[in-house]
């Protein structure tokens, strides 16, 4: 069975257009809590909102849903995603629903899901909640109806639960940080968690009205971020999205560190103070130049499917604790169950207070590699696989490159297009490696 509703993480959408209107989360809450009374137990679920002004509604929507079918619902407020995942895990919900659309603008929004271990769901659960949205509403007898309360302090536990992730031997004293939260669920966290670790902080993306979640600010538009640690001459700055759980950071010379930067400062910290780390997990997009930096320091890197949650999975498969994107999705694994950008950050600044050393000076080893990504259009059915002029085109530019470069050719998951990446050591040859592989693409 093909899921209808949940995508790669979550359901998300435009609001008031279907499946994001209230009707239909009002079912989804309903259907949700009827797979989850299958257990038995009476169940609790936790909801947290990112500051979108679509979030009452379906806040109120998914309450409604929850109650009808006998879940009883504690409400938390805005809170970052990975915040949500800590709170089911810590008050021993049954479920964590989180209302965002993330790094998208305020007019989309989206509902996922945590376990009660505070980690994403399998696709079996996400069809049986399909299934269950098939059937007819159940509802509970009036004795069994849900029942609603407001968790007022749940910020105040997400801060201390940051903050303990940061050495205790340790301090951001004497260090002057930026903090954006692109106008999200961090807003009233994220400076105070660098403050009461001892940072003098500066927010900017911090003033939330409902419609500005995102816009020109945060992970996603890091200029804003470049611009403020220059003109404050602040020492670091680091940028969240929406909801919190990817991170970009830019030091004193405002110079800009991806997400597969930040993944091999905070291993190698690991390695530096005598911990193992046996592997770590990319993406099929991670920087070349961050896995050779990695395997000559004899630490294992394998790549899973675009997306946190694949990372995740190779990540447990393997029993390994550190994977992540370059767009600044991060797991520590011994740190938190799910992606969490000021975890990441934490972990980050955490290598720079220990070594004394700035983020330059710790990424002296790496330089990344040029990525070339472009866009080819797919006409309706057409079957790029058995384009044999890409296949030969493809081949080629790999054994051009041999291990100087490499090759990624992908369909997009939710446009008719075709995406050709090319990485190479030298900036020309993988333009001119990427732009044959699309003519091919065009031309079959």
């Amino acid at each position: 069975m093909t899921r209808q509703y949940f995508g790669t993480d979550g359901i998300r959408g435009t609001v008031g257009q279907p499946p994001i209107t209230p009707d239909f989360v009002l079912r989804l809450g309903h259907a949700v809590g009827q797979v989850l009374r299958r257990s038995g137990e009476r169940p609790t679920v936790v909801i947290g909102k990112d500051t979108r002004i679509s979030g009452y509604m379906l806040e109120s929507a998914l309450e409604s849903g929850f109650n009808s079918a006998g879940v009883d619902v504690v409400l938390l407020g805005p809170l970052p995603t990975p915040g949500v995942a800590y709170l089911t895990r810590a008050l021993r919900a049954s479920l964590g629903v989180v209302i965002s659309a993330s790094h998208n603008p305020f007019a989309d929004n989206g509902i996922k899901f945590f376990s009660a271990q505070g980690s994403k769901l399998p696709d079996a659960w996400e069809r049986d909640v399909e299934a269950a949205l098939d059937e007819s509403p159940a509802w509970v007898g009036s004795a069994q109806l849900g029942k609603a309360r407001r968790l007022d302090d749940a910020a105040g536990r997400y801060i201390e639960f940051c903050k303990s992730t940061f050495a205790h031997d340790l301090t951001l004293r004497g260090l002057k940080i930026v903090v954006d939260a692109a106008h999200g669920a961090a807003y009233h966290i994220a400076p105070k968690v660098f403050h009461e670790l001892g940072a003098d902080v500066i927010a900017i993306g911090c003033a939330p009205d409902g419609l500005n979640i995102n816009d020109g600010v945060g992970a996603t538009h890091p200029d804003a971020l470049v611009r403020a640690v220059r003109a404050n001459h602040a020492d670091v700055g680091v940028a969240l999205d929406g909801d919190a759980d990817r991170v970009q950071m830019v030091d004193a010379s405002g110079r800009l560190y991806n997400g597969d930067e930040l993944l091999y400062v905070i291993a190698t910290e690991r390695l530096n103070r005598g911990g193992a780390v046996p592997g770590v997990v990319g993406t099929l997009m991670s920087n070349m130049a961050v896995e050779q930096a990695l395997r000559a320091r004899g630490v294992e890197f394998v790549r899973a499917k675009v997306g946190d949650r694949y990372v995740l999975e190779e990540l447990l498969a393997r029993g390994w604790l550190l994977g992540g994107e370059g767009s600044g999705h991060l797991l520590a694994l011994d740190k938190h169950s799910t992606g969490d950008g000021l975890v990441s950050a934490l972990q980050v600044l955490q290598a720079c207070a220990r070594s004394s050393r700035t983020l330059a000076q710790l990424l002296d080893a790496v330089r990344l590699f040029p990525q070339v990504l472009l866009n080819v259009r797919l006409a309706p059915g057409q079957d790029w696989q058995a384009n044999a002029a890409l296949a030969q085109a493809t081949r080629a530019v790999q054994e051009e490159m041999g291990d100087n470069g490499r090759v990624l050719v992908r369909a997009s998951g939710t446009e008719p297009l075709l995406r050709v990446m090319v990485e190479a050591r030298d900036a020309d040859a993988a333009n001119r490696g990427a732009q044959r592989i699309a003519d091919a693409a065009r031309a079959g």
